[in-house]
This record gives structure tokens, sequence and C-alpha cells, in this order.
């Protein structure tokens, strides 16, 4: 193969090489995570989708890998039609992931399409790039490989720490896909219209230029509709007014609801999951709360409970002395602080003296004895432990850390989930409250009137499938005298074998509402 002819000496040509292919790995692992971060988003089950991209997106770097040899004889024109492609359909998967959601309610084609075409042409990348590389200057294969992999690599490294702490909470998903995309697309354009445009006719340079400024184009266009975009797709998704869509660093928060509507009009999703529906959540969280009220309360730690609904049904007791309301995204304490549906809706528990709030780690804050004292009651008031990424918060380790920030006495009341749909998952809860060491009574709570689908695909608009109770475990230390849900006629508990077994084969047994003479005062509706 002769040497290419190049407008720089041979070590800053291959200089430039490695630099492109840094920040082309770094663009590649970026629409990697995309895929990832979004597939989570909307389909659930993070281990499952996570499986999914990595294996069929590495099969397709093997495939593609094998492809590039066909371009071998035309490196530079195959390495800018590679990047080309590439820019074009990793900037606009998770667009196109979230359209097929929205509009035709079923993102796994499109995941699975998008995986395999990504990872067709990243595989073809380094073939390419090795052949470039020799052709400006040879050396041994294994020295080229090296100098190659360890840039790939670096280029990795940039662009996963790049995802979340900068083009998620600035750009948002789709737009940051976008931008990666047109940084893709300049990256590989101009290494090959420039550095190996010799290679090249003049017909064949025109022609890839033309190509590669379209797709910089397309793409550009489509950042700056972005917006539009996703406040219409947000409105088909979630069937309702859109009044607040944020992006933290951690997650999205969307409110929707009339503006001028009741409060009970509400709904706050998290990430995609219905948390909170103002026309039931009272149910909810009184079920939640009262029954670890029944006994001392001066003092209350709130695990999760960021919008202040939990805190709210704890300082209905008057003489309840500190709140501390543990929530890890300070974006839900600054919504439910500020929104003015969603502060009506938690009684503006916030702006009572009594509430203090701790923006951490459920299990990191439990961990350190220095950073909290001892509680009466600890309501767990945590996402579905259904969902992958809140499993270590339904630990027998972590069960363990909040009884021993239990004062004498002390109570724990713990939502696992709903009994009728996923008794597994429910049992499971209470048997590990147990293996902790805890005195436990389980119960549930009827009157459900929305939820997430009891499926794996848990996503708005479907609630056909949705569970129509949920289930809490009361639990205490042995040295507790007394561990009941609530007055005598007022509630009934899962605690004989046989009730156990009625509610695994036909989930009969609720608990009626909490009548209004055991509250302080009324609830709110």
């Amino acid at each position: 193969m002769r040497p290419a002819t190049l407008p720089v000496r041979p070590r800053t040509g291959r200089l430039l090489v490695l630099a492109t292919v840094f920040v082309c790995a770094a663009c590649g692992l970026v629409y990697e995570l995309e895929l990832l971060a979004l597939a989570s988003y909307l389909i659930g089950d993070s281990v499952t989708q996570a499986s999914v991209v990595l294996s069929v997106m590495v099969f397709a770097m093997g495939v593609g890998s094998l492809l590039a040899k066909r371009l071998r004889g035309a490196p530079a024109a195959g390495f800018i039609a590679v990047e080309a492609a590439l820019a074009l359909v990793g900037g606009m998967s998770a667009t196109a992931l979230y359209a097929s959601f929205a509009w035709l309610g079923e993102s796994r084609p499109a995941l699975v399409a998008f995986s395999l075409t990504i990872g067709v042409l990243i595989g073809a990348e380094i073939p390419l790039l090795m052949t470039l590389i020799q052709r400006i200057r040879r050396q041994d294969a294994g020295g080229a490989v090296a100098d190659l992999f360890a840039a790939d690599y670096v280029g990795a490294l940039v662009g996963g720490l790049a995802f979340p702490f900068l083009l998620l909470p600035l750009l948002g998903q789709l737009t940051g896909a976008m931008l990666t995309g047109m940084v893709n697309a300049a990256a590989g354009g101009a290494l090959v219209l420039w550095l190996f445009r010799r290679d090249l006719s003049r017909r064949t340079c025109w022609l890839l230029m033309a190509a590669n400024v379209t797709v910089l184009a397309v793409l550009a266009s489509a950042a700056v509709l972005a917006e539009d975009f996703e406040r219409v797709a947000r409105n088909a998704v979630y069937g309702g007014e859109v009044r607040v869509a944020v992006q933290t660093g951690l997650q999205e928060l969307v409110v929707t609801g009339p503006a001028s509507g009741s409060p009970r009009s509400l709904d706050l999703y998290l990430d995609g999951r219905l948390r909170v529906s103002g026309y039931d959540e009272y149910r909810y969280h009184e079920a939640l709360v009262h029954p670890a009220m029944q006994g001392p309360h001066a003092t209350v730690l709130v695990l999760g409970g960021g919008d202040g609904l939990a805190a709210r049904e704890v300082l209905r007791y008057r003489d309840v002395e500190a709140v501390t309301v543990v929530e890890l995204d300070p974006g839900v304490v600054r919504l439910a602080r500020t929104d003015p549906m969603l502060s009506a809706l938690n009684g503006r528990a916030y702006a009572d003296p009594r509430v203090r709030v701790s923006n951490s780690d459920a299990f990191r804050f439990l961990r350190d004895p220095r950073a909290h004292g001892r509680y009466d009651v600890i309501v767990s008031d945590l996402p579905d432990p259904g969902i992958t990424p809140s499993t270590k918060l339904y630990s027998q380790e972590f069960y363990g850390l909040a009884a021993r920030a239990l004062r004498p006495g002390g109570r724990i009341a713990v939502h696992a989930g709903s009994p009728s749909v996923r008794p597994r998952t429910y049992w499971t809860v209470e048997a590990t409250l147990s293996a902790a060491g805890l005195r436990t009574v389980p119960y549930t709570a009827g009157g459900r009137l929305s939820g997430f689908p009891a499926g794996p695909d848990r996503t708005p608009g479907r609630a056909e499938a949705s569970p129509q109770d949920w289930g809490f475990v009361l639990a205490a230390p042995g040295h507790t005298p007394e561990l009941r849900v609530g007055p005598e006629a007022s509630l009934r508990s899962l605690t004989t074998p046989a009730l156990r077994a009625a509610a695994h084969d036909t989930a009969r047994l609720r608990i009626r509402n909490l009548p209004p003479s055991t509250l302080p005062h009324p609830r709110y509706r």
C-alpha cells in the first residue's frame, strides 16, 4: 500500500488520526449510554435493557468489523461515509426511540434496531482507521493496534463521564444525542476531507462533503426543534396537560394536570413512572403513616417522600417535635416547595419549622450514625421494590441500619408493593424485615385508582393492568411491647397463615380508611 500524500508531517497526521479515534470513541459511548438511559426510562427494568443493548451492540460491532473489510480499498471514503451514517443514526436514535414509544406504544423493536445499527457502524471504525494510520507511516501491527485502542479507551472514558455529568443535566437526552452526532460528523469529515483529501477524486470529495453537510444540517435543525418535539411527545405519552417537565441530575420530573384545577387532578411522574396521583394519594399516605404513629412519635424520619405528602400526614399529630425527610434528589423537594398545586397537596409541609430536609442517599444516611439521631418512627416512602435501582433500599442490611436508628418502642412503616399483583416481591420484603430481626405486621390498603402497569412495561397511560391495592409492612424490634396496624375494627392485617394465603390467592383483604376521629384534624381532600 503506497503512503498517503498529506498536507502535514507524518507525525502530525498520525496524531490527528488518534485524536479522531478519541472523539469517535467518546461519541460512540454516548450513543450507547443514551440508549441505555432512555430504554430504562421508557421500558423499565434497567438490568434487562442494559443486557439487551450491550449484547446486541457488541455482537453488531463484530459484524461491522467484518463488513469493513470490503471498504479497505477506499478507506478514506469508507470512513467518512461510516461516520456520517453513525452521526445521523446515533444523533437521532433517542428521538426516534421516544417517538416510537409515544405514538406506537412500543419501543423495544426500535431499541434493538438502533443498537444493532449503531454497533455495526462503530465496529467498522477501527479496521478503517487502522488502514488509514498505516498509510501515514508503516509500523508493526501490534504497535498500531495498541495506539488505536489506547485512544479509543480514553475517548470512551471521557464520553462515559460527559454523559451523566454534562450532556444529560445541561442538554437532556434528545438534544445531547444530537449535539454528539454533530461533533461525530464534524470530526470524521474534517479528518478525511482535509488530511486525506488527495485520496479522493474531485467528484467523490464533493459528494462526501455534501453528505456531511446534510447530516450536520439535519441534526442542527432537529436540535432547534427538540423542545417542541418533546412537548408534543410528552403530551402523547402522559395523556394530559404537562405543566412541568424538569430534568434534574438524577431523573426527569413531570407534573400533569390543569394549572387552574384542583390539586386532586395532579399527577407526578418520576422518570416516566407515576409517583403521585392526586385522586388517591391520601389513601396511600394515610395507610403508610398512621399505623406507625400509634405509639411514641415525637421524632419521625421519612425516607424518600420528597413530595412532602408523607410529611403532611406526620404533621397532623400536633405533638410531633421534629421530622427529617431524606430525599436523594433536591429537585423533587424544590418542586414540592414551589409548585402551587403540589405544595397545596402536601399542605405546605416544608414551610413547617419542624421539618428538616437531608439531600442524601437513604442507605448512606442511615449508615452514618453521626449524621442523624434516633427516631420514634421511621417511614420508608421509597420507590417501588420492583424497580431495580431501589433494591438496596429493601435489603436486610438496610433494615438493620433502620432498626439501629430507632428509639426503644420505635416502629418502621415500609411501602412494599402490591401483594395482589406482585405477591412474591411483597412477601420478600416482609421476610427481609423479619430476617433483620424485626417483628412484622403486613397489611394492605385498597381503593387504588391509579398506578403503573403490572408488567415490565411500566408506562403511563396503561392503567388497565394497574394494581388495585398498596402493600405495607409495619415492623418493630422484638422488645417493642405492642405492634398493631390501627384501632380495632378499623384495619385488617395479614398476620395469620390463612390470611396470608388468602392474600396470595385472591387479594381480598383491604384496610378500611381510618375514621376521622382517629386523626388530630381533618385529612386533606
